[in-house]
């Protein structure tokens, strides 16, 4: 998915785990504006984690992720961090290719 992105410059695999029964992943790619989105999953048959963590220069713009925190949040594990860790705010389940399409909208419409 990311080679046929146009939101991706390169990427670079940092982490690569398959079992019988999961993977995990972990990617830092570059993106067409200079931005970097680092990519975490886990994925089995019992359990999905993840975090998409968008940021330029070390400064977060957006992370999704479902760590299991923020339980006050209706769509709890699910959220997102806003500019900054203190700001959270609730976010559906969230693909990679989702995450794309959103980066994409931020980039041509900023």
């Amino acid at each position: 998915m990311l080679e046929k992105s146009e939101m991706v410059r390169s990427y670079e695999i940092l982490d690569y785990k398959e079992g019988s029964d999961f993977y995990f992943l972990k990617i830092r790619a570059e993106l067409i504006d200079g931005s970097v989105l680092h990519i975490r999953e886990f994925v089995s048959n019992e359990e999905y984690n993840y975090s998409f963590q968008w940021q330029r220069d070390s400064e977060l713009i957006i992370r999704w992720d479902n760590a299991p925190h923020h339980k006050d949040l209706p769509t709890f594990p699910h959220h997102k961090h806003v500019g900054s860790e203190k700001n959270v705010l609730p976010s559906s389940e969230i693909t990679l290719e989702e995450v794309l399409g959103v980066i994409s909208s931020y980039i041509q419409n900023p």
